[in-house]
């Protein structure tokens, strides 16, 4: 471990009840990569492992030759603008009662964000879990109470539960705005352009919870690249760095599970029948910054169209792009870091974002600004 390496572990992670764990792993780390002469670039898929990154600031403690790059697991980070418009226009709807998750509040849209939407009157409420939705749609019976459903895999089969409540007690009153999103399709997406500078991932634990490990198996055999499911303590992390340098030392490419004691290769079969009964893949969805990627969302599956509230609401069907100093979709591929945008901590804070990677707290520029990671290191 270099000076700079120590320096950093003893200022970032002497507070951290696991340190001495972290530094056992990190020399483990620095044995096993001394006989790999290249750079070995990770993407971390998830922005919770992003976070845990720059809040502790586990790259600075690891070999000059390992690189953290910045994926597009952020929910909030890739939803596109007219997306959020639509929430907006909804909400703006006589007798509607728009709900939602708390970091959708935020996020700019075109006209503006929903808070600046409760600004003009609207009735927008966030909740922390979707069910919360039934006492809603209970206690404002004339109102159309309207979920703007986000998240990946993980948060799908919630919604899924929802829709099944919602049916099973004969509430008339909510309807979806179905933003479901999933991880491999942009994992591939990423991994494939000509110019990708990605040697591994990191994959997130809590979506494989629900889907299993499987779903990275087809990227691992098609492009030859290792991939680690991964918790989100610092531990976690790092030892999932430990086992892909183990994996380029012994010349593999193979799917890991470092999270062992929440995922499995399967993964949560009632979830996953649970999203199956109500949703179906759509044609396409497009990711902010990133771009119309197949087969990476759900929508509501026919029987239930009633209860869509796309087809209800008249809404535009016109893509709108970020502001031209926003570099969050070249953050979100993996092709920047945050520090590389020149309105980064300047024209762009969270407390006015240009773009959505600023506004979650998931977001890797939030990430690097919270945490004081203004230049490179």
């Amino acid at each position: 471990m270099n000076k700079k390496s120590k320096l950093s572990f003893s200022l970032l992670l002497d507070d951290y009840r696991d340190s001495h764990i972290i530094k056992k792993i990190a020399e483990r780390i620095d044995q096993s990569i001394a006989g790999i002469d290249r750079k070995i670039r990770i993407m971390e898929v998830c922005g919770g492992h992003t976070h845990i990154i720059a809040k502790y600031g586990l790259e600075q403690i690891l070999p000059e030759t390992i690189e953290f790059i910045h994926g597009p697991g952020c929910p909030v980070c890739i939803m596109p603008k007219e997306r959020i418009d639509h929430a907006y226009i909804m909400s703006l709807e006589k007798d509607v009662i728009l709900v939602s998750l708390g970091d959708m509040m935020r996020v700019p849209g075109s006209y503006g964000s929903l808070f600046d939407a409760r600004a003009k009157g609207a009735d927008i409420r966030f909740v922390y879990s979707p069910l919360d939705t039934l006492d809603i749609a209970k206690e404002n019976p004339d109102k159309r109470i309207v979920f703007f459903a986000i998240g990946f895999e993980t948060t799908t089969p919630m919604t899924a539960a929802l829709i099944e409540r919602q049916i099973k007690e004969s509430l008339k009153n909510i309807l979806y705005h179905i933003n479901h999103v999933t991880v491999p399709e942009p994992m591939e997406v990423v991994v494939s352009e000509d110019d990708s500078n990605i040697d591994a991932f990191i994959a997130p634990s809590h979506v494989s919870v629900i889907t299993g490990a499987k779903i990275y198996q087809p990227i691992v055999n098609k492009y030859k690249i290792p991939i680690v499911v991964s918790g989100f303590e610092p531990v976690d992390v790092m030892e999932s760095v430990r086992m892909i340098v183990q994996q380029f030392a012994d010349n593999r490419a193979e799917l890991e599970i470092e999270y062992k004691r929440g995922v499995t290769t399967e993964g949560n079969i009632k979830a996953q029948k649970m999203i199956d009964k109500y949703f179906e893949k759509d044609d396409f969805f497009r990711w902010r910054g990133v771009g119309d990627i197949p087969q990476s969302s759900y929508r509501l599956r026919s029987e239930y169209s009633y209860l869509n509230a796309e087809l209800i609401f008249d809404l535009p069907d016109n893509s709108i792009d970020d502001h031209k100093l926003c570099m969050c979709g070249d953050i979100l591929k993996g092709k920047a870091k945050p520090f590389d945008c020149k309105a980064f901590g300047k024209t762009c804070t969270p407390g006015k974002p240009l773009g959505a990677c600023m506004v979650s707290d998931e977001g890797s520029c939030a990430a690097y600004y919270r945490y004081g990671r203004f230049n490179k290191i």
